[in-house]
């Protein structure tokens, strides 16, 4: 299947199916990532060390890379998903910010400044390979919508809580990706982000 066209299905998805499709969906044989820009803005975003990045060119070509939103004010699932995430890099170890690279963007970018977001990831405990990222309202919520992060019934939408249960995992290089649910277990989790990394599995 096209990239984009995987993409554009992936948007579509909801929470509720996400388990579903993550064991559902296998990687397929490299394929050239040259549709990739076309599909992902590039948009400049801000870590937590107030580092400026740009969303593909830094943070997604050619990569393994783990999503999740969250906002630093949540009292829901946010610390919930962050400590569970924090199991998922321990369990992966020295990959995460080598191979594999994990990525919290704030749903809140009124609210979360690259400071808010430190405080946030120092007060959890967050290791190293591990970016916290704001921006432009605008550019966040496009970024919303071309990782999948909707719902598509537009009330729901318009809940910021309905979209912080997901986490989108995906292997740029080859044009994979799927989701699990962020409380999944993590060796669950770790498990699927192994299965993205297709040049690894087929060498062991």
């Amino acid at each position: 299947m096209h990239r984009r066209k995987f993409l554009s299905g992936l948007a579509a998805a909801t929470v509720t199916g996400a388990w579903t499709t993550a064991r559902a969906t296998r990687p397929r044989p490299p394929v050239p990532s040259r549709s990739a820009p076309a599909y992902f803005p590039n948009v400049a975003l801000r870590t937590q060390d107030d580092k400026l990045v740009h969303f593909y060119d830094d943070l997604v070509r050619d990569k393994i890379v783990v999503f999740n939103m969250m906002y630093a004010r949540c009292q829901s699932i946010c610390p919930g998903t962050t400590l569970n995430l924090q199991h998922v890099q321990r369990l992966l170890g020295d990959r995460v910010g080598r191979d594999i690279f994990m990525y919290s963007i704030t749903l809140k970018p009124e609210q979360d400044s690259p400071q808010a977001l430190k405080e946030y990831a120092d007060a959890h405990h967050v290791g190293p390979g591990w970016l916290f990222l704001t921006g432009k309202p605008d550019d966040i919520e496009c970024l919303r919508r071309k990782l999948g992060f909707v719902d598509p019934d537009p009330v729901v939408d318009r809940d910021t809580s309905q979209h912080i249960g997901v986490v989108r995992i995906g292997n740029d290089a080859i044009g994979s990706w799927t989701a699990c649910p962020a409380l999944a277990p993590p060796t669950q989790l770790v498990r699927v982000i192994r299965w993205m990394d297709v040049p690894k599995r087929q060498s062991t």
